[in-house]
């Protein structure tokens, strides 16, 4: 936990939900977690696959858990990435940007939400993606959902932008890959942290040309992450979950984007070691457990 000491945190609860593709399945043991112990969200805030798994939880908290497992458990059957080796260097070849079209994560939006805007989802829910002209952070919460998480989970070289009022977006991930700013910007005084896994995992100097690329990105996600941390303001509590993983320096199962063969066994380990957690912090003595790798941020007074 990250908390300022003095006084009752009070106020809203906040899940923050983070990116991380085929990962995010551990968000969904998560959230069943949280469930089990009663822990329900006044406001959720995510980012590309967590605001994917957020727009299910903010359309209707009382089945999320049991529709996401289903989607997460069935993800062969409708993944986004279910393209041939010749349809995707085709869509290479065609627009010379990205391997997929977004048609199949359309797809799978439209069956499984049953809402269309965000004014229609039952708990207040907002999401991010990347402005390619502004270079900035785009916050979507009003409007016509879908586009928005299509924009959210746009990911460079695989996805095409999605453009929204003029605006190319890309994914959410860019910019704010666990937005635990925003929700407390949004009045949020507790915060629980979904991550899928990647903040745990120790980081080293590169060995392998593909090790580079990938350093890079997690040393500029967690440099965010770790000073939002360290940034909490005097009277909020932030809880970052964690997913049960076991610890590989410069872990690269996250370049196996269309691997969901440990979708089940992700979703199982993230509920045991999230409920351990949260049990931990009910009892006083969550010190003894330390959900994410690198320093820790400052705890306060």
């Amino acid at each position: 936990m990250i908390s300022a000491r003095d006084g009752d945190p009070g106020g809203s609860t906040a899940f923050v939900l983070g990116g991380g593709g085929v990962h995010g399945a551990a968000e969904v043991g998560m959230l069943r977690a949280l469930e089990e112990r009663g822990i329900v969200p006044d406001l959720v805030v995510g980012t590309s696959v967590g605001a994917l798994n957020g727009a299910l939880l903010a359309a209707d908290p009382a089945t999320a858990v049991e529709r996401l497992t289903h989607l997460w458990s069935t993800i062969d059957e409708n993944s986004p990435f279910d393209a041939s080796l010749l349809e995707r260097a085709s869509t290479f070849a065609r627009t010379r940007t990205h391997l997929h079209g977004n048609h199949r994560l359309q797809r799978l939006l439209l069956t499984h939400l049953d809402v269309r805007r965000f004014e229609q989802l039952t708990l207040p829910f907002q999401c991010v993606a990347a402005s390619i002209e502004r270079a900035a952070a785009r916050w979507f919460s009003t409007g016509e959902l879908i586009p928005a998480l299509l924009a959210t989970t746009a990911v460079p070289g695989l996805l095409p932008p999605v453009e929204i009022d003029g605006e190319h977006h890309l994914d959410g991930g860019l910019v704010d890959s666990i937005p635990v700013e925003r929700a407390i910007e949004l009045g949020a005084r507790r915060v629980y942290v979904l991550q899928v896994g990647r903040v745990e995992q120790p980081l080293t100097p590169p060995t392998w040309p593909w090790e580079v690329g990938l350093v890079a990105f997690e040393i500029a996600r967690r440099h965010r992450f770790v000073e939002a941390l360290q940034r909490v303001p005097t009277g909020v509590e932030v809880y970052v979950l964690p997913t049960g993983t076991e610890l590989r320096h410069n872990d690269s199962a996250q370049l196996r984007y269309r691997d969901t063969s440990d979708v089940s066994e992700r979703i199982e380990r993230a509920a045991e070691a999230a409920g351990d957690h949260l049990d931990a912090i009910a009892t006083g003595s969550y010190d003894e457990v330390v959900p994410f790798a690198g320093p820790r941020p400052d705890r306060g007074p």
